[in-house]
């Protein structure tokens, strides 16, 4: 126990007060401080009306361990009520954390009414006011008790009227120095309904206001009514932010509003619907429950916002959207950080207004139609449109020939709004795949060594149901001219300060759907000759999908020489099925494929010479390890080498001289006058390379009219075989070319996880849906169902005449 001289308190209660006094330990504390009355040690201790009693604690800081109830019961039905002024008493307690609780019972037929000194700002439960002085009240009908709400100083709610009896409960903390309880009662008539709350808003205000019993349920058919003061030369609108429904057997919940002037009063809504905006003046607004589900009764409770602001000066400045053109769109305007951001209560409201009555923070537009909107908000920058639009193939023969513009309609970019985000979702068929083309900006890929300064950007996600790829982030002024994915896409503009209003006008994005594509990912590269780019894999974050090929058609300008190099040695990765593969392939007759596996070093930087491709393949990699691979392209001049011109010329004499040798052998065999012996070849096209065309069959295209023109050593080379001689037969004739050129990638070394062979390993490529340049370094090759009807009179066995022809020059040799 201390040692110091410790202070006694003297409590007197007079019995005609009819209050009761209680101290008791706080709950949870220790034994470490006593009540001592008469030197008898308590743990509790209760003083009764007409008790006079002097008690002093063992420690010098009993506030820590004990707390005070006073109880003062008030009886207004037998005997008359103390109106007024309702006082703290009795003085001189002890300075522990007191609640002072007035039990005051009433009739149904005479309201009470409590009026408050200092208006209260009511809180949600849990919430605690900042200086720990709160009110707590409660409407007692019969047994029943419901709790009307807990309130802190310094707010609104300036008098609430209660059917029947009330408890008034006053928390205050052992340094409060508050002398008065801040409220009186009031008699008055029945009012016929469970409670009015009166709240005066001066000036531009926000409240926040809860129903009865919140959030555990407003009373079953009870009504109540919110009475709002407001100015005249103010607006008010009211937000609906939490609510839920019972379950009703008979009438309906909803909330009724009494707005002076009004010529629906009153005006009748769902707790679902937005509540009236704009509203001028003081205004009433009601919240009616209904008979409920006795097995299932549910849950009705409320809380709701009422924002006063003075009226905007362009509130009556309305805007045209006109959607009634586009299809499958939205257009959201919101406030700044929507929807992971919830704007505090104190905030600035910024409204959007379908009409005048109708606001919100949020305003959703749908396409089709016409809208015409106003904004109530002082500072337009803090709003942000949010726009999405879904594009789809459905009838493959009509969409594969259409291309779609991918830009923000006039309709957006014309509104008082800074543009925060526009999203594109593409949906494609199966085997149809996605084109994104951008043919005169063409795009940037976002990377650290070239970042993007534009005042907006792409990010575009390629997604399929089991995962999605995000491609990366793209913005105009690049080398990439078109960008095909195998699967949906979703494009989303972003916006970056007030330049894109100016730069939206540039836009030339485009999207077509196209024909099956084997790669993930296929970029076309068209870089200036005299810049340095820089490209990397998809899911620079998360590294490429594993199973996953892209490829990258790199445009080499004429007179230059592309330098092509890795921004590190190795891939990084270890596989755990299947492997990882780089390909380069430059786009020529003859070149060679450069192949490099997981586990092998990178190619050193290299120059090519002709238009290549890049392709990278994944496997599963071991663990978290991931793929992420960056490469870069510059150019240079392309330099004369003497030694080809040199060679040039020498192959131009061996030329020259074959020619003059060929002349004089036709010379010879014309006095001879040898006739030229044909035999038919079906392997040889005549024709130059280029796009074949559609109906094949006649004299022209086919090859039934072909012949390979042989000297006698070619026909008599087996008998100069037979004699010693030195002649191999052959015939002089072309060999096509059976490599990938063209406009296809390189094919990467097989390996059995590539998404087509997992999906369906048995099926042929599809046909393609449009007519592609893919001959620019072939021969068209003959089928040879094609031979049976070649136009010509004379079908006899091609084999056998050549076979008698041979006898016959066979014969005339003998005989020369």
């Amino acid at each position: 126990l201390s040692s110091f001289p410790l202070a006694s308190f003297t409590v007197s209660l007079r019995r005609v007060d009819n209050v009761t006094v209680t101290i008791k330990l706080r709950p949870g504390v220790s034994l470490n401080c006593l009540i001592r009355v008469k030197n008898i040690p308590r743990l509790e201790m209760k003083i009764r009306p007409g008790d006079n009693v002097t008690l002093t604690f063992t420690c010098n800081t009993p506030e820590k361990y004990f707390i005070m109830e006073i109880q003062n019961n008030i009886d207004c039905v037998s005997g008359p009520c103390p109106f007024g002024d309702v006082h703290l008493y009795p003085p001189g307690l002890p300075r522990l954390n007191r609640t002072f609780i007035w039990d005051v019972k009433a009739s149904t037929k005479a309201g009470l009414e409590l009026k408050f000194s200092t208006p209260l700002r009511q809180i949600q439960p849990g919430e605690t006011c900042p200086d720990s002085v709160s009110y707590n009240i409660n409407s007692c009908i019969d047994t029943a008790t419901v709790n009307i709400g807990t309130f802190c100083r310094n707010g609104s709610v300036s008098r609430v009227k209660l059917l029947g009896g009330v408890i008034m409960s006053l928390h205050l903390p052992w340094n409060s120095t508050l002398i008065t309880s801040g409220f009186n009662i009031a008699n008055r008539s029945s009012i016929k309904r469970l409670c009015i709350i009166e709240s005066i808003l001066n000036g531009e205000s926000s409240i926040t206001l809860m129903s009865p019993n919140y959030p555990l349920g407003f009373p079953e058919d009870e009504l109540m009514t919110w009475q709002f003061v407001v100015p005249s030369n103010m607006r008010a609108s009211v937000f609906f932010h939490n609510y839920s429904l019972s379950n009703c057997e008979r009438k309906e919940e909803r909330v009724e509003y009494y707005i002076p002037g009004s010529v629906s009063n009153p005006e009748v809504f769902k707790l679902s619907d937005s509540q009236p905006a704009n509203i001028a003046g003081s205004f009433n607004l009601s919240l009616q429950g209904c008979d409920q589900d006795a097995q299932n009764p549910g849950i009705l409770h409320l809380l709701f916002q009422v924002v006063v602001q003075h009226p905007q000066i362009d509130e009556n400045v309305t805007h045209l959207v006109d959607l009634s053109k586009e299809r499958n769109m939205t257009v959201t305007i919101h406030f700044e950080g929507w929807p992971r951001r919830v704007p505090l209560m104190s905030e600035p409201m910024c409204l959007i207004c379908k009409d005048p009555r109708s606001c919100d923070r949020v305003l959703t537009l749908a396409s089709g139609a016409i809208y015409k909107i106003s904004f109530l908000c002082k500072d337009l920058s803090r709003l942000r449109i949010t726009a999405e639009k879904g594009i789809s193939c459905v009838d493959v023969r009509w969409c594969q020939k259409k291309t779609y513009t991918l830009s923000v309609p006039k309709a957006i970019t014309q509104l008082p709004v800074q543009l925060h985000k526009f999203i594109w979702k593409l949906i494609a068929p199966e085997l149809i795949n996605i084109e994104i083309a951008s043919p005169s900006l063409k795009l940037q890929q976002h990377l650290p060594e070239q970042s993007c300064s534009t005042s907006y950007s792409y990010s575009i996600v390629s997604a399929t149901p089991e995962n999605e790829m995000n491609v990366g982030i793209f913005c105009p002024g690049g080398a990439i001219e078109k960008i095909q994915l195998r699967n949906n896409i979703t494009i989303s503009l972003k916006t970056f300060g007030k330049g894109f209003l100016n730069e939206s006008n540039h836009q030339d994005l485009k999207m077509s759907f196209v024909p099956h594509i084997k790669d993930e990912c296929t970029f076309t590269v068209s870089p200036d000759p005299n810049a340095k780019i820089y490209l990397q894999t998809p899911s620079s974050l998360n590294g490429l999908p594993p199973y996953v090929s892209i490829s990258w058609y790199i445009v080499v300008p004429s007179k230059q020489v592309a330098r092509l190099g890795f921004s590190r040695d190795r891939m990084g990765i270890t596989c755990e099925t299947g492997r990882a593969y780089i390909n380069i392939k430059e786009q020529t007759l003859g070149a060679e494929e450069t192949v490099r596996r997981e586990d092998e070093l990178l190619p050193e930087p290299r120059n090519m010479h002709h238009n290549f491709w890049v392709n990278v393949s994944n496997c599963k990699p071991v663990d978290r390890m991931q793929l992420t691979l960056q490469f870069w392209v510059t150019f240079v001049e392309k330099q004369i080498d003497v030694a080809v011109i040199v060679a040039v010329l020498a192959g131009v004499g061996v030329l020259v001289a074959i020619g003059l040798t060929v002349c004089c052998v036709k010379k010879k065999k014309k006095k001879n006058q040898n006739p030229m012996v044909g035999v038919y070849n079906a392997n040889v096209n005549t024709q130059m390379p280029g796009k074949q065309r559609l109906f094949k069959k006649d004299r022209k295209n086919n090859e039934s009219h072909v012949y390979a023109v042989i000297d006698d050593a070619m026909v008599y080379g087996h008998l100069l075989k037979e004699s010693n001689g030195s002649v191999n037969p052959e015939v002089d004739v072309y060999r096509p070319f059976d490599g990938p050129m063209g406009s296809l990638p390189p094919s990467p070394p097989p390996f059995s996880f590539r998404k087509d062979m997992r999906h369906s390993p048995n099926t042929e490529d599809p046909p393609p849906l449009a007519e592609t340049d893919h001959d620019a370094y072939t021969f068209a090759h003959q089928k040879s169902e094609e031979l049976e009807d070649n136009g010509d009179t004379d079908k006899r066995n091609n084999g056998d005449a050549s076979v008698s022809l041979l006898e016959n020059k066979e014969q005339d040799g003998l005989e020369e």
